[in-house]
């Protein structure tokens, strides 16, 4: 079979690498695709945006694609599984309605509380003053939540009231909390534009959801769903913060491990059980048949209480290049069954021992202004290690160079978290690219 992967992220690469270990897959193209998919056997880039809707449609057809595999959320919250299933192309991801879960935080806080699903206490607003005031009352720590799409930056931890009065500005003056475009499923033979970004719906309220602030431990838990089965994979941690020791801003995701020992399997058993049977039961109830993956990132306090974070609709970057080295199911027989509503008859997901760390490289000044056009050297000499690079901000101009924000995903599977952690670093060590960032304690939660 013929599979087209969307997206040009880290973890696009490690979809379209664990895809291609199967015998059944002959061929994975990716649209767009970066400096790692070019050069993979049996794996080739199309240089279509995640939003071209047509081209993404027209291209399935001529080269007969058995499944879509929609990686980044932008795609999703626009519609592109309605605009493909239009033209009876099978996609993994959920349809537009679905992808709301992700794509407003406001509408996933109300289905939280619908479905009775353990989450912070919040209130949303869509007038700063309101929001400000509501901030003076309850005083801080306390969360702002920019509502749209934010690339996982679209959050701020606020220490002090003053912080939070800032966020809250800075939110509504850059329309960051606006939904994206609400327009009608794009017609297939009329591309819409292809933005780098969200597209900000000038019709809609800039919407601000404020939280109280948890404390505890993050962990991320990714779910293969077809609307009415739901199977977990194997939890991972991401590490949000940029800076060690979850310090500085938030990022895209600065590295992550799996298995995360913080979630027990009776605590598994829990969020199974409380969080996602009642989110797919709620979205059936509200008539919205969810296909894909479906991932719910988790505080777990001191004392094993379990609030969801957010929901997203899509597999989590960098968790993915954490957990499918280590799952042995075929990728693509879990998708079809999500598609094809089938899930219930698959046999359980298998999984190799031991544990998984993936380390993000970034650019010097991200996550804010970062350079491109940065050599990069050595990833050969690192996967002679045995580690794994997944490509994220990389092209190929003559030579491989930087061409985003988090650049590589090093990967590296051991027997435990110690073991995978050092062999991780050890690739690290041999990349080189002027300005390279990366953290070094990925993985020392679940060692301590």
């Amino acid at each position: 079979m013929k599979i087209l992967v969307v997206g040009n992220g880290g973890r696009e690469h490690a979809l379209a690498w664990k895809l291609l270990q199967s015998p059944q897959v002959e061929q994975v193209f990716v649209a767009p695709g970066n400096g790692g998919t070019a050069i993979m056997e049996k794996c080739q880039n199309v240089p279509l945006a995640v939003d071209d809707f047509a081209g993404i449609g027209n291209f399935a057809q001529e080269n007969s694609i058995s499944l879509v595999v929609v990686g980044p959320e932008v795609p999703l919250a626009l519609g592109i599984t309605d605009a493909l299933q239009s033209q009876n192309i099978p996609v993994f991801g959920p349809s537009k309605a679905g992808a709301q879960i992700e794509a407003s935080k406001a509408w996933a806080k109300a289905l939280m509380e619908e479905a009775g699903i353990p989450t912070a206490k919040s209130a949303t607003f869509t007038d700063a003053e309101a929001a400000k005031a509501y901030v003076t009352q309850q005083g801080a720590p306390i969360v702002v939540k920019a509502d749209g799409l934010a690339a996982g930056k679209g959050v701020i931890v606020a220490q002090t009231v003053e912080e939070a009065q800032t966020a809250i500005t800075a939110i509504f003056k850059e329309g960051i909390g606006k939904s994206i475009t609400q327009s009608p499923v794009p017609n297939p033979q009329s591309p819409i534009p292809n933005p780098q970004s969200p597209i900000p719906n000038p019709q809609s309220p800039v919407t601000v959801v404020i939280e109280e602030c948890l404390i505890g431990e993050e962990a991320s838990v990714l779910a293969l769903t077809d609307g009415v089965t739901i199977r977990p994979l194997i939890p991972a941690q991401d590490h949000k913060r940029i800076g060690e020791g979850d310090t500085g801003p938030n990022t895209g995701g600065m590295g992550a491990y799996a298995p995360a020992p913080l979630v027990t399997p009776s605590l598994m058993e829990r969020i199974e059980r409380e969080v996602l049977e009642r989110a797919i039961a709620t979205l059936k109830k509200r008539q919205i048949d969810y296909r894909g993956v479906l991932y719910a990132g988790l505080m777990i306090s001191p004392q094993s209480e379990l609030k969801v974070l957010e929901f997203n609709c899509r597999f989590g970057d960098p968790e993915t290049q954490a957990v499918l080295p280590l799952l042995e199911t075929p990728l693509e027989e879990l998708m079809l069954a999500c598609v094809e509503q089938r899930l219930s008859e698959m046999p359980p997901i298998r999984w190799k021992s031991g544990a998984c760390v993936c380390v993000v490289m970034s650019s010097a000044g991200y996550p804010g202004d970062y350079p491109k056009g940065k050599e990069i050297t050595g990833i050969s000499q690192a996967e002679s290690t045995g580690a794994v690079v997944f490509h994220a901000g990389t092209k190929f101009d003559q030579t491989l160079v930087t061409d985003g924000g988090r650049v590589l995903g090093v990967t590296a599977v051991g027997e435990n978290i110690n073991s995978a952690k050092a062999l991780a670093y050890t690739a690290v060590d041999k990349i080189q690219f002027a300005g390279a960032y990366y953290r070094r304690d990925i993985g020392d939660k679940a060692i301590a």
